[in-house]
């Protein structure tokens, strides 16, 4: 048996080796002041502690959420049974952009979606303490013609397109990676996504023009929530496809193609049942809050991302206007866990939006109250099978279809999709209802469909997704490398 300390002085032999390369990170990372020790340094014991409490093994596989709302970075670990289960959450310094996707390069947005981070994307000589990289863009971004190189999720508190903790917090994140890798697990999963997908958050933002993309995502966030397994992600037609196998009579495994038509396949009972009563719980919840007259979220162009509330008070000083008097900030700031640089700048406002209103810090919310219409009878939308929703329509009807089919308040639709005329807040034009995604089946879809997930529509993202700034993003061009030879494990530079 090789000797564990013999492969971590090899990893390390490997990572100090690749330092000669220097690339430009989220704020351009200069790697030659770097200290390689900080990456060797253990779990601390009562994270340990912790571990053995929740029944893990300190090299167990690990998986990785974020929230941007929340301002939350989630470390899930495998436990003895072989499911998932929350170890511990972190408040996230300072994340980048607004809520959505990342589009191109240079805007500013850190990204939303599913990524595999492998021990070559770990980098030990950050100039940001530590990092690994995000992946982005992967393969469904590239379909779309999205850009971006170097996001990552690292220390230092400071943020052009990546997720920013401090530097404690990515100590105790990349040593849990490390240990995971050192475990056996050749990459885990990020997922990220823009706030918990919630139906209260999803009706919130139900007129958002990112929702097409949201739902589709959710859905891999649904497989994890009823599986507590890392969900299998592959991509075809444009889209996101979770938890593939091969259709029933075949002998061999589908083909995926991020750009090219789905091929046949299929899911499990157990997961496809699983998932489509949950689905059924969410829009039911979902419909009767819109029904119910839940306030529609703003868009908020123009802000430059956030920072987890427990921050607040220890920015510099220079009044943020995301801290009021009142707020707790005196306990909030002995909880706070690691160091605030000076040179941290705090997310801001847009100049029209009262700091009560901002929601940077991750908490609730404070929309403008749109008033819900009154309930008008209107036809029972037609059912389609694998109709693909329209792409371009940022208030696409399929809230309002979804209440009238559950039942919700008489047939309501959305609060801001249909007000009637009499209403002087009425500003959109009502858009035509579409098809309802129907709930996944297990059997294989008709070859001769135009997309091949039996009963389950694609969702596609639309691509009228905008970046919520334009501002000048310092990033490197140089691929990511891949390997999984221990020659050069961690010895990937940012």
């Amino acid at each position: 048996m090789i000797n564990r300390s013999l492969v971590r002085a090899l990893v390390t032999s490997a990572a100090l080796a690749g330092t000669g390369a220097l690339l430009a990170g989220c704020n351009g990372e200069d790697m030659s002041l770097a200290n390689n020790a900080k990456a060797n340094q253990p779990v601390p014991p009562k994270l340990v502690a912790d571990m053995t409490a929740k029944d893990m093994d300190l090299q167990s596989p690990i998986l990785v959420r974020l929230f941007k709302q929340e301002a939350e970075l989630e470390i899930w670990k495998q436990d003895r049974s072989g499911r998932f289960a929350l170890l511990k959450t972190y408040p996230i310094c300072r994340w980048s952009g607004d809520l959505g996707p990342k589009i191109k390069e240079g805007d500013r947005q850190a990204p939303e979606g599913f990524y595999s981070i492998s021990p070559a994307q770990m980098n030990p000589q950050s100039a940001y303490y530590l990092s690994f990289n995000t992946g982005y863009p992967n393969a469904f971004d590239k379909a779309l013609g999205r850009t971006g190189s170097q996001l990552m999720v690292h220390g230092d508190c400071s943020s052009r397109g990546c997720y920013a903790m401090t530097d404690e917090q990515i100590a105790e994140i990349y040593s849990l990676g490390r240990e995971s890798f050192f475990g056996g697990q050749k990459s885990f999963q990020l997922q990220a996504y823009p706030f918990k997908m919630t139906p209260t958050n999803m009706a919130k933002h139900r007129n958002n023009p990112n929702m097409p993309f949201w739902k589709m995502i959710k859905e891999g966030n649904d497989h994890f929530e009823v599986t507590k397994q890392e969900p299998k992600v592959d991509f075809c037609d444009k889209k996101y496809v979770f938890d593939a196998i091969k259709p029933p009579g075949s002998t061999r495994d589908p083909v995926f193609e991020a750009s090219s038509k789905c091929p046949a396949y299929a899911m499990s009972d157990e997961i496809a049942d699983a998932v489509r009563d949950k689905q059924a719980t969410d829009l039911a919840e979902t419909a009767r809050l819109i029904a119910k007259g839940t306030p529609v979220a703003r868009t908020n162009t123009g802000i430059d991302g956030g920072m987890h509330r427990v921050f607040a008070a220890r920015v510099p000083e220079g009044n943020t206007g995301l801290s009021e008097p009142g707020d707790g900030s005196l306990s909030l700031m002995a909880r706070a866990p690691g160091t605030v640089p000076s040179h941290v700048n705090p997310p801001k406002a847009p100049a029209d939006r009262a700091p009560s209103e901002n929601l940077l810090m991750g908490a609730p919310e404070q929309p403008k109250l749109v008033a819900a219409p009154a309930p008008a009878a209107a036809p029972a939308p037609t059912r389609v099978a694998n109709a693909a929703p329209a792409a371009t329509s940022q208030n696409d009807g399929w809230f309002s279809n979804l209440a009238r089919k559950v039942g919700f308040g008489g047939g309501a639709a959305d609060a801001t999709a249909s007000t009637p005329p009499s209403k002087p807040k009425a500003a959109e034009t009502k858009q035509p209802p579409r098809p309802e995604a129907s709930a996944p089946k297990t059997t294989a879809p008709k070859p001769d469909t135009k997309h091949a997930a039996a009963s389950r529509p694609p969702l596609k993202p639309s691509l009228s997704d905008t970046p919520a700034a334009k501002d000048n993003q310092v990033s490197g061009s140089a691929p990511i490398v891949s390997t999984n030879s221990f020659d050069s494990r961690f010895g990937a530079v940012k």
